[in-house]
Parts: structure tokens; sequence; C-alpha cells
């Protein structure tokens, strides 16, 4: 085997390319930042008021950077999560300054509550025979009004993150009968209960403030759930699927792969920490590291990639060049 690991041989032989139209690039966008603000536990992430949105994108899009997935910190939170569909809002700004600014970036928009509730959960609360709890179907209501509002401000595809059930179908149907059948839906249609999400509800401002998420979220353990979860959301017509978190996953996204449409897979905000925080110890080379498991994610199958490395990785892959 090893005539063919010849230094010269080698670039002929790779089997994986990591491309920069693998990459998306997740941005947080603060109804009430008047300026950049850094994230603390992301080291390099910023919130962006919505007006400095459109010219973070057209560094991106100079960058090689072809789509971003926008997440929302809106002014006011209650427990309706009213700001999340509000065409005045704050994705909904964000969508029309990318738009303006970027014409040709693929603008793809976070649709849940999470970061619009009062109380941190992603749709509408009730009591339940266990409790508090997320209600399903008044939840699919709210999240077929935040889609139609993300498509009406310009969004191409739509992504529910909130693990409801049906709620594929219920935002299909939605974005049909307003007439944006062109609207793509990718669907987090395997999103595990992770514990690697801590940076991110710094980020967006979305923790809870009571319970938890495990019963709308995939348990670690349950691959079985978590292949079942993609089929059900590929029969109710998502356009693209989604494995989060990626790199503790990548057997899930293997399998998931072979339903045949396009996977996504999100390297997530504790992902990302940890290889910044070694990195900055120095036990580990961040290039290095980064590289390989955006690689590995690719091997494994999929066809893209949301990573806060984007800019990073595509500036590095110029350097290759």
């Amino acid at each position: 085997m090893r005539r063919l690991r010849g230094r010269l041989i080698q670039p002929l032989l790779r089997e994986q390319v990591l491309q920069k139209t693998d990459l998306v690039a997740p941005l947080f966008v603060d109804q009430t930042a008047h300026s950049q603000r850094p994230i603390a536990s992301m080291p390099g992430q910023y919130r962006y008021p919505p007006g400095d949105v459109g010219k973070i994108c057209q560094g991106l899009w100079d960058a090689g950077i072809r789509a971003v997935l926008l997440f929302g910190i809106p002014n006011e939170k209650d427990a309706l999560a009213s700001g999340a569909y509000d065409q005045e809002g704050v994705v909904q700004q964000a969508i029309r300054s990318v738009r303006k600014a970027v014409p040709g970036m693929v603008i793809i928009t976070d649709v849940c509550a999470c970061e619009y509730t009062d109380h941190g959960h992603c749709g509408i609360m009730g009591e339940t025979r266990c409790g508090p709890d997320l209600l399903n179907d008044l939840s699919l209501d709210l999240m077929d009004r935040i889609a139609v509002s993300h498509a009406l401000s310009g969004a191409d595809i739509v992504a529910p993150s909130c693990m409801l059930d049906g709620v594929v179908q219920s935002i299909r149907q939605a974005l049909d009968q307003e007439g944006y059948s062109d609207v793509a839906i990718m669907s987090y249609s395997t999103k595990f209960a992770s514990a690697l999400y801590g940076p991110f509800r710094e980020a967006a401002d979305s923790g809870f403030q009571f319970g938890d998420r495990t019963t709308y979220q995939v348990h670690p353990g349950n691959a079985r759930e978590a292949i079942m979860e993609s089929m059900l959301d590929l029969d109710e017509g998502a356009d693209i699927l989604m494995v989060k978190p990626a790199g503790f996953y990548l057997d899930i996204l293997a399998e998931i792969r072979t339903l045949g449409i396009p996977v996504a897979a999100y390297q997530v905000s504790g992902e990302y920490a940890m290889i910044k925080a070694a990195a900055e110890k120095g036990w580990i080379r961040e290039k290095d590291v980064v590289m390989e498991s955006l690689t590995c994610i690719k091997r494994a199958g999929a066809d893209l990639i949301i990573t806060y490395f984007a800019h990073d990785v595509a500036g590095w892959l110029d350097e290759e060049q």
C-alpha cells in the first residue's frame, strides 16, 4: 500500500477533498446590538446587528462561502414567540439585508422558537399529564407562521430545528399554500439531546428556564430512533436531512446518507469550542484538527457541513492551492 502513498501520488488518489461549496456559515443576528458583540464561549464568533449582516455576508461571499444559516435574537421575548414571525423581526430584516448585499448567497433560516420564547423552549408550552411540556400541534401552527414569514422575506431554505412530530409536512403544506413551493426544507431530522449545545445557548440567548428538551430530541444512545426520525421527515417531504451534532454521530450520518437525498451535518458550538480551547492551550494545531474533522464528516456522507470554521477553512483552502 505504501507505493500509493508516495508524496507525489497521494493527491491523485485522495478519496475525499473538502471544498468551499461544502460549507455553510452560521450567523447570529442580534436585534439589541448596535455593534458586533463577541461570544465568550465561542472565540472568533459574534452577534451582529441586523444592519451589519449584509456586510458580513459579503465578506463570506468574497472568501468563497455560498450559504449562510441565520439565527435571530429579538428585542423582546414572550410565551408565544410572537417576534419569530414578525415581518419586521430580526431574521426577516437580516434576510432582506443579505439578499440586497449579496444576491447570490443561499439564505437558510432556522425555524424554531427557543430564541423568541421567554421560557426558552422550542414552541408553545402547556400542561400535560407529565407536567409542563411542548404542545406539538399548537407548536406546528407556530412553525408554519415562522417559515412562511421567512419565505416572504426571501429565504431560499427553511430549516425547522424543533423536532416536532409532523413539522416537515406541516411547513411544506403552509409554504405551498402561500405560493412558496420553490422554498426548500432542510430538516433537523436527527437532532440529539446533546451536551454540546451550551455555547450556542449563550450565543443565541436560548437557554431554557425549566425542564429539558429530551421529549423532543433524540437520546444519544438511540440509533434506531434517530434513523426513523430522518425516514419520517423524508416521507413528509424534506429536501435535505440533517444530523446534529456531527462529530460524535458519524455512524448515524453514514446510515442516513443511504436514504438517497442530500444530508447536512452540523458541527455544533461545543465541537467548535473544544477545538478552540485545546488550540489556545497549545495542545493541538487548530487548522489540522479542523480540516481533519470536516474531512471526516464529509467522508461519512455529508453533502453540506454547517460549521463556525467556514470562513477560516475557506482561507486555508486558498493557501493549499
